[in-house]
């Protein structure tokens, strides 16, 4: 009766990714910071400023950041998903709903 026959599979959207993980924007955004961050090094290596680690994290830094915006987490697509609905729902969608009931007496309506 069950053969596990299924009119969609299980991993339809995740076919539509790139690498099963990442939609284009994402990888966009990574390839920016990863251009920035090895402008940067480049820059700053003309100037022979990388001997200093500390120049040499903050060169890599919008490389980190970008990663850290694209990496996949579990029940969401990733953290920059993430970061959107929690500026989206503290921020943008404040609703207020006036519960009523739907037993209510309309006698001290305004």
């Amino acid at each position: 009766m069950y053969n596990g026959n299924f009119l969609i599979p299980a991993n339809s959207k995740r076919a539509q990714l790139i690498f099963s993980a990442f939609r284009p924007i994402d990888l966009i955004i990574l390839s920016v910071g990863a251009s920035i961050a090895l402008i940067a090094y480049i820059v700053c290596e003309s100037m022979d400023l990388i001997k200093n680690i500390w120049i040499g994290i903050l060169v890599l830094m919008p490389l980190f950041i970008t990663a850290f915006l694209v990496i996949p987490v579990p029940n969401y697509h990733n953290m920059l998903c993430i970061l959107q609905n929690i500026y989206r729902f503290y921020f943008v969608e404040k609703q207020q709903f006036t519960w009523k009931g739907w037993c209510v007496k309309d006698e001290y309506k305004e």
